[in-house]
């Protein structure tokens, strides 16, 4: 065995170029007239499910989380804010900005089902959005 490669490194490998490849799908494939409101940039989520809930983990870190928003769409979740430099840096000079500035959208398409309005909480540079099932009776 190779020592000079952790054990996962081809799968951290492998999830990274399919996240990436993704995004560049969803550049590509935006469609036609959807520039007026274009986002700057997306995101990326997790989706969890219990029996009882539908935990979307979203990566924003410097973002306040009550400058974000997010709502149910046509069967989608639609996640929208903007992360701005803090007004202190906003005339420093800048030697790298690595980290994506300026307003970002995600929509992702939620797993079959009803769901209840999220509700939003942040720790850890994350927004945790939760979505409540709704039971639905049959008679």
């Amino acid at each position: 065995m190779d020592r000079r490669f952790p054990p996962d490194w081809m799968w951290s490998e492998a999830f990274a170029l399919l996240a990436q490849a993704e995004r560049m799908h969803r550049e590509v494939f935006r469609p036609v007239g959807s520039t007026a409101h274009a986002p700057a940039w997306e995101p990326p989520v997790d989706i969890l499910e219990t029996a009882s809930e539908l935990l979307v983990v979203v990566a924003l870190p410097g973002v306040d989380p009550d400058q974000t928003e997010a709502a149910i769409v046509d069967g989608d979740l639609v996640i929208v804010g903007t992360r701005a430099l803090p007004r202190e840096l906003q005339t420093a000079v800048i030697h790298r900005l690595e980290l994506p500035q300026g307003r970002f959208e995600r929509r992702v398409r939620l797993p079959a089902g009803a769901y209840r309005q999220p509700r939003r909480a942040a720790a850890n540079g994350c927004l945790f959005i939760r979505l409540d099932k709704v039971e639905t009776f049959r008679g």
